[in-house]
C-alpha cells in the first residue's frame, strides 16, 4: 500500500537526521481535507511532543545529571529519549528536503507547510490505480487481515415467541456488514444466531396464549407471530401485577425447560416453529443467511454443568439458594448463574453457547458477538468468567455493543407492547418509497423490488452511518431522500453511473485502457482509497467508515458527471468512461459489503 511506502520514507528521513530509534517514532498519516494540500499528510508535532530525540554523544559529564546511569562517561553515545532540537516547522522542512532528494517512484513531490509534510502522488500512480480497479473488479479492495482464518460472527439473536424488534434490525445490519467485511478481508466466515427458545419470556408468552386458546378465541394450528407477541404482552403484564399468576408462570417456566408436560410441549413446539419460520422471511428480505443456529434450549443447557464444575474452585459461590459470580472482587458486579429454582440463567446459558462454539471449531481464530449496548456491563462480567474458566475463549472473543435505534417517542418495549417491530419499520419505509417513485417507468414487479431494496437500503444506511456504539434517532423522510446523506442517494448514484455504462454499450463505445493527458482530479484521488477504507473498517469493526467513504465518493462523482461530458468527450471519452466504470466497481463492492441492495435501475 502506498501509505506504507510513505511511512517508510519518513522513517528513513528521520534516520538520516540521526533520530533515536526511528522505527519507534509515532507516524500517523492521513488524507488532507483539501486536496490542494496533497494526497497524504503527516504532522511532525507528534514527534516533537513524544520527546523521541536524537542519538546524543556525551561531551561532558556533570555530576548527578544522569542519576539512572551512574556508569556514564565522556564520549559515550546515549540511546535514550530526549527533547528534539528542532521545532515542528523546522523538522517538517528537513524531512521534506530529504524525501524530495530520493523520493519513491509514486511520489511526485513533497512539501512542508506549517509543521506538516504533504505528499503529492504522481499522475502515473493514479493511472495505474485506475487500471488495477478495472482489472480486479469485484476483488478490488480485498484485504488480508484474516488470511484464511476461521471467524464466527454472532448477531441478530431474536427470541422465539417475541416480535422481531428494531434492536434486532440494528444487530442484523451491523453483524451482516462486519461478516462481509471480514470475509472480504480473507476470513472463512461462520454466521451464527443465538436464540432464546426457553426462559421466562417464553413462559409468559405461553401463559398468555393458553388463556387465548382455552377461551376459544384462537386455535393452536393457526397461530401467527403477531398473536404470540400479543400473548407475551398479556403474560408480562399479569406477571408484574398478579402474584398468583407470577407463581403459575414460574412453574410453567420449569415445565417448559424440563419438557415435562405433553400439552405444554405441543403449544410450545407450535409457537417455536411459527417464530423461526417468520424470522427466516425477514432474513431473506435483509439479505442475511446463517450457517449455524444456537438455542438456549439446546446448547444453553450445557452451561449448567460448567457452573457446577466451577463451584468448588471458587469461581462461583452459593448465595440464598442460587449460584452466583461475585464480580465485586474484580471491580464488576454480582450476577446470578443458577437461580433459586435451580434453573440456569441467561449467563449460564452463554457459557454453554461459547464453549460449544469453540468445541465445534477448534481452529476458530475469532468469535465476534454483536449485541445491544444495554448489556455491556453484563458482558464485562461474562468476559471475566471466560478469563477464569476458559482463558483461550476469552482471548479470541470480541464483544461489540451497538447503540439503540429510537424514534421521537423514545425507546420501544415489546414487554409493554408499544413497539414498532422490525418488519413494521420496513413496511412503513416501503410505503414511503412507493409514494416517492410513483409514476416512474417500472412495471408492478419492478416497483415491489425497488420499494423493498430502497427501504432496506434506507434503514441499513441510517444504522451503519454511525459508529457502532452510537444511538440513532431514525428520521423517516431523511432516510428515503435521493439527495445527500442517505441509502437511496448512494444506490441512485450507482444506478446513474450504470445507465452511462449501458448507453456506452448501446453506442458500441469500448472501455479501453485508460490513457489520457487529463490531470488527476478529486474523483481519481478518492477511488484508490477504497482498500484502506475496507482495511480500517475490518481492523476497528466499524462499517461506518465505508458508509462515509461511499457517500463522499458518490457526491464527487455526481459533481464530476454534472461538469464533464463522458460519452461525448472526444479523445477523453475512453478515459472518462473507464473512470465511470471504476466508480461503479467500487460502489458495487462497497454496497455489497454493507449488504445494501445494489440496483441497476432506479
Amino acid at each position: 500500500m502506498i501509505s506504507e511506502v510513505i511511512k517508510k520514507s519518513i522513517r528513513e528521513a528521520l534516520k538520516e537526521l540521526n533520530y533515536n530509534k526511528p522505527e519507534e517514532v509515532p507516524i500517523n498519516i492521513d488524507h488532507p481535507k483539501d486536496i490542494s494540500h496533497g494526497d497524504f499528510s503527516f504532522t511532525t508535532m507528534r514527534i516533537y511532543l513524544s520527546r523521541t530525540g536524537r542519538v546524543r554523544r556525551v561531551r561532558k559529564v556533570v555530576k548527578g545529571i544522569y542519576p539512572d546511569k551512574p556508569e556514564i562517561k565522556e564520549g559515550d553515545v546515549l540511546d535514550m529519549p530526549g527533547k528534539i532540537a528542532e521545532g515542528p516547522v523546522e523538522l517538517a522542512e528537513k524531512i521534506a528536503v530529504i524525501i524530495n532528494k530520493n523520493k519513491p517512484i509514486d511520489i511526485e513531490k513533497v512539501e512542508a507547510k506549517g509543521g506538516f509534510v504533504n505528499f503529492y502522488l504522481s499522475a502515473k500512480y493514479f493511472s495505474e490505480s485506475l487500471e488495477e480497479i478495472l482489472e480486479k473488479d469485484s476483488n478490488f479492495g480485498k484485504g488480508n487481515k484474516y488470511d484464511g482464518k476461521k471467524v464466527m460472527v454472532e448477531y441478530t439473536d431474536p427470541n422465539p415467541f417475541k416480535v422481531f424488534h428494531i434492536g434486532h434490525l440494528m444487530s442484523n445490519s451491523i453483524g451482516e456488514a462486519i461478516s462481509r467485511v471480514a470475509d472480504f478481508s480473507g476470513a472463512k466466515i461462520i454466521r451464527a444466531c443465538w436464540q432464546g427458545d426457553v426462559g421466562l419470556h417464553v413462559a409468559k408468552a405461553l401463559w398468555g396464549m393458553q388463556r387465548q386458546v382455552e377461551s376459544g378465541k384462537l386455535k393452536v394450528e393457526s397461530l401467527t407471530t403477531k398473536e404470540w407477541g400479543e400473548a407475551y404482552v398479556l403474560g408480562s403484564e399479569k406477571y408484574e401485577s398478579d402474584e398468583a399468576v407470577k407463581k403459575e408462570i414460574n412453574e410453567l417456566n420449569k415445565k417448559i425447560f424440563d419438557r415435562s408436560d405433553e400439552k405444554v410441549n405441543e403449544l410450545y413446539d407450535s409457537g417455536r416453529k411459527v417464530s423461526l419460520e417468520h424470522f427466516e422471511e425477514i432474513y431473506k428480505k435483509l439479505g442475511t443467511h446463517f450457517d449455524r443456529y444456537y438455542f438456549e434450549g439446546i446448547e444453553g443447557r450445557f452451561g449448567e454443568k460448567i457452573v457446577g464444575d466451577n463451584l468448588e474452585n471458587g469461581v462461583f459461590e452459593k448465595s440464598e439458594g442460587a449460584i452466583v459470580f461475585k464480580g465485586e472482587k474484580y471491580g464488576l458486579h454480582t450476577r446470578v448463574f443458577i437461580n433459586s429454582q435451580g434453573l440456569p440463567t441467561y449467563e449460564a446459558k452463554e457459557l454453554g453457547l461459547n464453549k460449544t462454539k469453540f468445541d465445534e471449531n477448534k481452529d476458530l481464530a475469532e468469535s465476534i458477538i454483536v449485541t445491544g449496548n444495554e448489556i455491556n456491563d453484563y458482558f464485562k462480567v461474562l468476559m471475566k468468567v471466560f478469563e477464569l474458566i476458559f482463558p483461550e475463549i476469552a482471548k479470541r472473543t470480541v464483544h461489540l455493543g451497538h447503540g439503540m435505534l429510537q424514534f421521537s417517542t423514545g425507546k420501544m418495549s415489546s414487554r409493554k407492547g408499544n413497539v414498532i417491530t422490525g418488519e413494521t419499520l420496513i413496511r412503513q419505509v416501503e410505503d414511503l418509497v412507493g409514494e416517492k417513485i410513483a409514476g416512474r417507468d417500472f412495471d408492478k414487479a419492478e416497483i415491489e423490488k425497488v420499494k423493498t431494496a430502497v427501504a432496506v437500503g434506507a434503514i441499513k444506511y441510517s444504522i451503519l452511518k454511525q459508529s457502532t456504539g452510537s444511538n440513532i434517532i431514525y428520521d423517516f423522510e431523511k432516510s428515503i431522500s435521493f439527495e445527500g446523506d442517505s441509502g437511496p442517494y448512494i444506490q441512485y448514484s450507482y444506478a446513474r453511473a450504470m445507465s452511462i455504462i449501458r448507453k456506452a454499450g448501446e453506442q458500441r463505445i469500448e472501455i479501453r485502457e485508460p490513457k489520457t493527458e487529463e490531470k488527476p482530479g478529486e474523483l481519481e484521488k478518492l477511488l484508490y482509497r477504497f482498500p484502506e477504507i475496507v482495511a480500517r473498517a475490518a481492523n476497528e469493526y466499524e462499517p461506518h467508515y465505508i458508509v462515509t467513504y461511499l457517500t463522499e465518493l458518490a457526491g464527487v462523482f455526481n459533481s464530476y458527471y454534472a461538469n464533464n461530458p463522458i460519452l461525448e468527450a472526444g479523445e477523453a471519452t475512453a478515459y472518462r468512461l473507464a473512470l465511470t466504470k471504476a466508480f461503479t466497481t467500487i460502489m458495487r463492492n462497497g454496497l455489497n459489503l454493507l449488504a445494501i441492495p445494489v440496483l441497476e435501475k432506479m
